[in-house]
């Protein structure tokens, strides 16, 4: 069966832990062994490309990178033909896509498994990447309480899914006009979360008992032209030492990077010692290569 991972919910509760599983696993086999895996971009990349990079050789196997303009993008041909084509090459795909619909497209016209590398709805290596990090902290992810503070965008609702599915509670703190949607609500009770989420326009409340605080850039990677106005609209969203001082002594605080010091996070924060922030990229190879893995083999 060919298993495409396009959001973290595509996968099971178990089948997460499975995934988390084979990222720990300090030996990984040989699996792709005379196998390349083929890695598409379309946005500038610094921890996707040499986490899912050295994924693939850690396997065994060969990564071939490859970006839009080297294809000519959907101009030159569908990219549901790209696909197919590259499925008679490559034992998986991974892609890293401004539209999520060319994803949909791929793993539409694909028999090999089509991987998120991220997309404008989600960003599910991330996610398994986040999970790691805090099972590592804590050994178990079940009862725990994560606080989301800032623009609920595609890393966000990734996490926030990945979280439902593994027993987490949530709370989100985001400026009117920037928290979760009410499809993005029904999806995370979908998921298994127990209830919606509580969500609140103020950071020092939704840190408030939780075991994890996270955050990200207030104007993501393509926003750039809405930079000043989202600065003015997360205005008191920075996760500061005074936001941190709210969440227990033992609350880690994390984020996907990079990380803008000042704007969304003081430094003291995600350079102090509460911060994983640096553990979390590492763990976005161990976190691919544990997804890679996982598709293949089911796949046997």
């Amino acid at each position: 069966m060919t298993r495409h991972v396009l959001e973290i919910d595509d996968l099971a509760a178990d089948e997460i832990v499975r995934v988390l599983d084979l990222a720990d696993d300090p030996v990984p086999p040989p699996l792709l062994a005379g196998r390349s895996v083929g890695l598409y971009f379309e946005k500038p990349s610094l921890r996707t490309r040499h986490s899912s990079e050295v994924a693939v050789v850690q396997l065994g196997g060969h990564p071939l990178t490859f970006r839009k303009e080297e294809i000519g993008g959907t101009a030159r041909e569908p990219i549901g033909d790209v696909a197919r084509v590259l499925s008679g090459y490559h034992a998986a795909l991974g892609a890293r896509v401004f539209d999520h619909r060319i994803l949909e497209q791929m793993a539409g016209a694909s028999d090999i498994p089509v991987l998120n590398l991220l997309s404008d709805s989600g960003h599910p290596c991330q996610s398994l990447a986040d999970l790691l990090t805090m099972r590592q902290e804590w050994g178990s992810l079940q009862g725990r309480t994560l606080a989301w503070v800032g623009d609920f965008n595609n890393v966000a609702r990734s996490l926030a899914l990945g979280a439902a599915r593994t027993g987490m509670a949530l709370r989100i703190a985001s400026p009117s006009g920037y928290g979760p949607s009410e499809a993005d609500l029904d999806r995370l009770v979908a998921a298994g979360l127990d209830g919606p989420p509580a969500v609140s326009d103020r950071p020092h409340e939704a840190v408030r008992g939780a075991d994890a605080v996270h955050t990200d850039v207030w104007a993501s990677m393509g926003q750039e032209d809405e930079a000043d106005a989202r600065r003015r609209a997360f205005e008191g969203f920075q996760v500061d030492a005074a936001v941190m001082a709210e969440a227990p002594a033992h609350a880690v605080f994390m984020h996907c990077l990079p990380a803008h010091r000042g704007e969304e996070v003081e430094a003291a924060v995600v350079d102090g010692a509460q911060s994983r922030a640096f553990p979390q990229a590492h763990n976005r190879l161990h976190a691919f290569r544990g997804l890679l893995r996982f598709v293949l083999e089911e796949g046997r």
